[in-house]
């Protein structure tokens, strides 16, 4: 493959997908450079708690992303209750209300479709455990505009859905357990080109 420039890390899941990516975060350092944005699929009415879940699970600064907010190196963003989130152009965050999306708002595949979109192939997207479909389609808008498209293994999801779901689309560079996404994703820092699948 050729050399990675990743610029930005966008990961999904619903059900089960919260242990996969305590477990991922886990292995990133503090000083990561890559900004990661994260959409799970959550109660609508009810306040999310996943920022300070997540924070006591990894090094790295953990908030609910805001409208207009530019991203930040070391930080993940977690996608606010009943609002699809999206990255713009200019590398800003934007909140929309817009129709939920595989009955789905905040939907994994308005997060994955805009930062392809935007970022092309310095965009990296990361798929987990969940029950349907979404993150399926933007994952291969991923990989369509060049980025690097990862899913956790089917065997190691809470509920496969998820990820057989993208696999069945024939555009995921590496299917991994949540403990190797993390190593993975890691090394992003230490190298410019995709780490190896063997020694």
């Amino acid at each position: 493959m050729s050399p990675l420039n990743v610029q930005m890390i966008v990961a999904g899941g619903s059900a089960g997908a919260l242990d996969a990516l305590s477990l991922m975060l886990l292995a990133l350092p503090r000083d990561f450079a890559v900004p990661v944005a994260v959409v799970l699929h959550l109660h609508p009415g009810k306040p999310s708690y996943l920022p300070q879940v997540l924070a006591t699970k990894c090094a790295l600064r953990v908030k609910e992303a805001e409208d207009k907010e530019p991203l930040s190196p070391a930080t993940v963003y977690i996608a606010p209750p009943n609002y699809h989130l999206l990255v713009e152009r200019n590398r800003c965050f934007a909140l929309s209300v817009d129709d939920p999306v595989l009955f789905s708002r905040p939907a994994i595949d308005v997060l994955f479709e805009s930062a392809a979109d935007a970022l092309g192939a310095t965009t990296l997207g990361v798929l987990l455990s969940g029950g349907n479909d979404d993150g399926a389609r933007g994952l291969d808008r991923i990989a369509r505009t060049g980025g690097i498209t990862l899913v956790q293994s089917p065997e190691s999801a809470a509920v496969p859905t998820m990820p057989e779901a993208a696999l069945r689309r024939n555009s995921v560079h590496r299917v991994l357990s949540p403990a190797d996404l993390g190593t993975f994703l890691a090394q992003l820092d230490r190298s410019s080109r995709l780490p190896s699948e063997g020694p």
